[in-house]
């Protein structure tokens, strides 16, 4: 029987795959971070767009009541000979269209709680809203370009691509060294028994142990070119992993910069959105005196009204958006966490009457006229 072992002692190939494998764990770490960055998003959108259809559904609600009011309002001024039919009319128009505004504005509202039960289970119950107060700050630092360069270094993507290119040098490295020497330890021990022989009688056993113990030098000299080959071929994947964290880092910088101009933009438009809200309500209830008095027609109220609706649904849309805007830009620079969800949630209150949009109260319709002329069909 014979006992043999063998122990590498200089294995160049082997000392860097320990290299190439730290940085495959870097990679893995990075994937990791990327798909909880986008995990983070995801749900943030999701449930942005359910509140946004769920404020769709307030406004479309407050507006068919409003535009109810105008319609009895136009039947008694109508009735008495202050309105015209055309009045009765455009009120019914605007009324039957607000009905089949709510239904689709529920549909969606369905449609978006179940996009978001797919992500978190079930909903909670009360869904808190955004605050109305909540006043959104501008992003920090102020600088578009600090932004890009944090993206171009500390994207999730970019430190994927990063570890990727790593990989690649080290498989190249690897792959070179099946050129180089190897170098091992070994050792054997061993006993045959032999029995008779021309020198000795047949029934006297012969006994030989033998023992080695050395180190094994191998020097590859030709292997047919399958390391050449191999070696060309993993230069190929640097090259390509190179070109991808290029690409990735644009994209980092794209985003980023994208994202930091949403932010700004949208504290501009909540600005003057906010003011859009205001002046709209002055417009609704000067053109309901005007329409009292008869210097405003039907169908000026009802415009007022619907364009007023729109700015609160816009205002609160453009915070939903002013938010999300603000998690990618973080998510850009690599820089999202936990911590920016537990921040967005202070955002959020289950009060649905501190909550966007904050419909205001309009004067109800009056039977009260003090027209100086009667209109006629």
């Amino acid at each position: 029987w014979n006992l043999q072992l063998s122990q590498p002692v200089v294995r160049v190939a082997n000392w860097i795959g320990i290299a190439q494998a730290g940085a495959q764990v870097e990679q893995a770490e990075a994937q990791f971070a990327q798909a909880e960055s986008d995990l983070i998003l995801r749900t943030a959108q999701a449930y942005f767009d359910v509140l946004t259809a769920r404020d769709s559904v307030t406004v479309a609600k407050a507006q068919l009541r409003a535009v109810e009011q105008q319609r009895v309002l136009a039947k008694r001024r109508y009735d008495v000979g202050e309105a015209t039919i055309t009045d009765v009319y455009e009120a019914q128009s605007r009324h039957d269209l607000g009905r089949s505004q709510l239904v689709q504005a529920l549909n969606d509202k369905e449609s978006r709680q179940a996009e978001l039960e797919k992500l978190i289970g079930a909903l909670p119950d009360p869904l808190a809203g955004l605050r109305a107060d909540v006043s959104l700050p501008a992003p920090e630092p102020a600088d578009v370009g600090a932004w890009m360069g944090n993206a171009r270094q500390n994207n999730p993507a970019v430190r994927t691509q990063l570890a990727a290119v790593e990989v690649a040098e080290k498989e190249v490295s690897k792959n070179r060294a099946a050129h180089l020497p190897t170098l091992d330890f070994t050792a054997g021990y061993g006993r045959n028994y032999t029995s008779g022989s021309m020198t000795s009688p047949a029934d006297i056993e012969n006994r030989v142990k033998s023992g080695t113990i050395g180190l094994q030098l191998t020097i590859p000299i030709y292997q047919g070119g399958a390391v050449n080959s191999r070696v060309s071929e993993a230069i190929a994947n640097r090259y390509k992993s190179r070109a991808e964290l290029e690409a990735a880092r644009r994209q980092a910088a794209t985003l980023a910069r994208q994202a930091f101009g949403g932010v700004t933009s949208g504290l501009s438009q909540l600005a003057a959105l906010t003011s859009a809200v205001t002046s709209s309500l002055d417009a609704v209830n000067a053109n309901k005196i005007g329409y009292r008095i008869g210097t405003r027609v039907n169908i000026d109220v009802l415009n007022a009204e619907q364009q007023l609706f729109a700015a609160q649904r816009d205002l609160a849309k453009a915070r939903y958006d002013t938010i999300l805007q603000g998690l990618r830009l973080k998510s850009a620079a690599g820089t999202l966490a936990e911590g920016d969800v537990i921040a967005v949630n202070a955002l959020l209150t289950e009060d649905a009457s501190q909550t966007t949009p904050a419909v205001p109260a309009m004067p109800a319709a009056s039977n009260a006229t003090q027209s100086p002329q009667v209109r006629t069909q």
